[in-house]
């Protein structure tokens, strides 16, 4: 509902929608108003003699902004991977998961722009955030995870997100400055397939970012395309936590045995090859697509299973990992 402010509206849901062939995203900007006594995220409707002025006033703001918000949350950590296809956006789900049943204040940052997948594989789809005076709250997800995605901006999940480049990256740093995260012990961003606008966004936005998870699959094809997202990690100063190995063969419920669908070890090979850690390799489970499905975690739904089993021992290293970052700060 909106407030009662001169000149000003709250953001709502439709601001989001692309229509026709006018490609543009509303800037949000914040508005102390007497009244409210506190920021709260508006969308001017005056009309401004020098935009260049405006544009340069609400991104400096929104600088300060996401500094604000960056330092109540502890950790940041992104998920990454120059392929499509390899179980990313699961593995970011469940590790968001796994962190949140060991009392950890989680959030995650669905920055996949054009195929945001994570309120489908929490079970939110339809969501909406909600809007009040400090900015925009996320959507409460299972475990009380906090869930920002451009999902809960439109209002049919079959709406594509038609943007380039600077529209993809403004939309970032809101997601970052205007959403009203709170504090957190992690938040997990999962980033779209690729080297392109979201991970250089995320890369600029978060200079103190804690480190990149890597996924991959076993095949040669996806290792040799994986690896450009190595490459982009080193040569941006984004610590690399290390590789996982997902759809790492599968096996048999019946009689046990391992068949490597997609082959096996490239990414343990990779590791060895690039010099960053190997956490662990997931394996094929039929549990896993059938809790996606659901909107459920796996790792809640089937926490005895292998593929769960393999990845708590990645999540005790990613852990491990933050833990001595700790220790090494000054």
């Amino acid at each position: 509902m909106a407030v009662e402010v001169p000149n000003f509206r709250l953001i709502k849901r439709a601001d989001y929608i692309i229509s026709g062939s006018d490609f543009t995203i509303n800037y949000l900007v914040r508005f102390k108003h007497q009244n409210l006594g506190t920021h709260g995220v508006f969308m001017s409707t005056t009309e401004n003699s020098n935009p260049t002025e405006t544009f340069r006033n609400r991104t400096l703001e929104q600088q300060e902004l996401l500094r604000y918000r960056m330092k109540q949350i502890k950790h940041k950590i992104a998920v990454i991977s120059g392929k499509g296809g390899v179980g990313k956006s699961t593995v970011t789900v469940n590790l968001a998961a796994a962190f949140a049943l060991h009392g950890k204040r989680v959030g995650i940052l669905d920055a996949d722009l054009h195929g945001p997948s994570v309120p489908r594989l929490l079970g939110l789809t339809g969501q909406q955030v909600k809007v009040g005076p400090p900015g925009a709250f996320p959507v409460k997800g299972p475990l009380g995870m906090k869930v920002v995605s451009i999902d809960f901006f439109l209002s049919e999940e079959r709406l594509p997100t038609i943007w380039r480049g600077p529209l993809k990256m403004t939309a970032i740093r809101q997601f970052l400055s205007d959403i009203v995260w709170g504090e957190l012990d992690i938040l997990f961003i999962d980033l779209p397939p690729g080297t392109g606008d979201e991970p250089l966004s995320v890369a600029q936005l978060l200079p103190d970012i804690d480190g990149v998870i890597i996924v991959t699959m076993p095949s040669e094809l996806s290792r040799a395309v994986v690896n450009k997202a190595i490459t982009f990690a080193q040569r941006l100063g984004m610590p690399i936590i290390g590789i996982v190995e997902n759809m790492s063969g599968f096996v048999c419920p019946t009689c046990g045995d391992k068949i490597d669908i997609f082959q096996s070890g490239g990414g343990k090979k990779m590791a060895e090859e690039t010099g960053v850690p190997f956490l662990g390799s997931i394996p094929i489970d039929p549990k896993v697509s059938m809790d996606s499905d659901k909107g459920s975690p796996f790792v809640i739904e089937h926490s005895g299973s292998s593929a769960a089993e393999a990845f708590i021992e990645i999540v005790k290293k990613v852990d491990s990992y933050l833990k001595e970052k700790e220790n090494t700060k000054p």
